[in-house]
């Protein structure tokens, strides 16, 4: 899910607080029914938890196995995202059977674990974004000086990855990023916010970069127009000029490589 939520300096995205939000609403049913059946439901609900978590890791790992195999210590990098969601359902229900057996304990928890499910998809459903417009008249320029204007790549999809210098893990993507822009067929544009020439270019001779693969927006144009409020931030442009995918904070090979995909199908 796209978007973030803010707690005065800290940020979450909307998608992992809602996830957050579910585990919370099935462990508390969880406890409640333990104490009203006399069964392991508590502890069931926990381990069921766990297991579950793992199977969706794993469920997306496997669906997005190239990426993974480049980067295979990446499928550690939970905090970047990437999770099934019904894998891990699926895998929950089944540690409930096998620990809980066939009792009507069992049965109330496989409909808390259901309910909370559906909610959670109905919920994630209904605070998907419209697809908005990438506004017009955005300019950004070259490290060589060329101004470069976003209203010339209409009509094919691209990506803007929203970054800085200063920002730790834009630092830790980027190279995967340019990586994955030297053999994309979809442009992927990465675009520093709010930074002057001399200083991207320091930092990009002090870590081996190409000057090329980097564009400047000082007055942060894009950030403001698109409402990015952290870095890094990639945003997927498809064909008709629309905003098809943010993905706010660090993004993984995998996730990069699956929005390629969507905008190269559309």
């Amino acid at each position: 899910m796209d978007g973030i939520i803010s707690f005065g300096p800290f940020m979450i995205a909307i998608g992992r607080a809602l996830a957050v939000v579910a585990i919370w609403a099935f462990l508390t049913s969880a406890t409640l029914i333990a104490s009203r059946t006399g069964s392991n439901a508590g502890r069931a609900g926990w381990i069921a938890v766990g297991v579950g978590i793992v199977a969706a890791r794993l469920g997306y790992v496997l669906g997005n196995l190239p990426a993974f195999l480049l980067e295979p210590w990446t499928v550690l990098a939970v905090w970047q995202g990437g999770f099934s969601s019904w894998a891990g359902v699926a895998a929950a229900a089944l540690a409930l059977l096998v620990q809980m057996g066939r009792r009507p304990a069992t049965a109330l928890m496989l409909v808390a674990l259901g309910g909370v499910s559906l909610t959670y998809a109905a919920v994630s459903a209904a605070m998907e974004p419209n697809h908005s417009q990438l506004p017009k008249g955005l300019r950004l320029t070259s490290l060589t000086g060329k101004t470069i204007s976003l209203d010339t790549m209409r009509g094919q999809g691209f990506v803007l990855n929203l970054w800085a210098t200063w920002c730790p893990p834009c630092r830790r993507e980027m190279p995967m990023v340019i990586d994955v822009a030297d053999t994309s067929s979809v442009p992927v544009l990465l675009v520093n916010q709010g930074e002057g020439a001399r200083r991207v270019k320091a930092y990009l001779s002090l870590n081996g970069m190409r000057e090329d693969a980097v564009l400047l927006d000082e007055v942060q144009q894009v950030a403001g127009a698109t409402g990015a409020r952290a870095y890094p931030t990639t945003i997927f442009i498809n064909a008709q000029g629309e905003i098809a995918r943010v993905h706010a904070g660090e993004i993984s090979r995998a996730a990069l490589t699956s929005g390629i995909r969507e905008l190269e199908r559309k």
